[in-house]
């Protein structure tokens, strides 16, 4: 019955044991964890992924940048770190350039993080549906230009990056940043 009376001290057990008589007839007992959830979180080998698909608006855009440094702060790499800061700069720069250069009606633009620990770094890919504008190597624009900057950016914060072609249609711009695998604390 869920409305019973339990005193303080069954509480305090129950709340540090899932396994006690009483908890297994509650059915595991309102104070147990709630179960893990499953694809979230590093593996032992150090290894974590993301992949989500946005609308190409700008909403889309700042969706895809809170969505990772969402996820990589449950990799243990909080949203001031250096490698948070990175892969949201280059997840909000190729995003926008994905928002604002390849839309295409009716099709969203994917983001990808992956982070492999054993190798320290994360490799971020951004694809949409239109191949024709490819993106050139940067150059800095001149001083009174409000726009163009964003490989620029991606291309300082980055180890290495480039594009390719999609199958069927499309592109993936892709980065690579290094990063040191986190330090977890208990």
């Amino acid at each position: 019955m869920s409305g019973e009376n339990t005193t303080t001290a069954e509480s305090a057990k129950c709340a540090r044991c899932t396994e006690c008589a009483d908890c297994a007839a509650k059915g595991g007992g309102r104070e147990a964890a709630p179960p893990a959830r499953r694809g979230f979180g590093l593996t032992a080998n150090g290894y974590g992924s993301l992949s989500r698909q946005f609308r190409p608006t700008p909403a889309g855009a700042r969706l895809a940048r809170r969505t990772v440094v969402r996820r990589l702060a449950e990799w243990g790499f909080g949203p001031t770190t250096d490698a948070s800061c990175s892969v949201a700069l280059v997840v909000a720069e190729l995003a926008a350039n994905a928002v604002s250069h390849g839309r295409l009606r009716g099709r969203n633009f994917h983001v990808r993080v992956d982070y492999e620990g054993p190798a320290s770094r994360f490799r971020i890919e951004v694809s949409d549906a239109v191949l024709g504008r490819v993106p050139e190597q940067p150059e800095l624009p001149d001083d009174d230009q409000e726009t163009g900057r964003g490989l620029f950016l991606v291309e300082a914060v980055a180890t290495r990056w480039g594009w390719e072609s999609r199958n069927p249609i499309g592109k993936t711009v892709w980065a690579e940043a290094a990063a040191a695998r986190p330090v977890r604390t208990v």
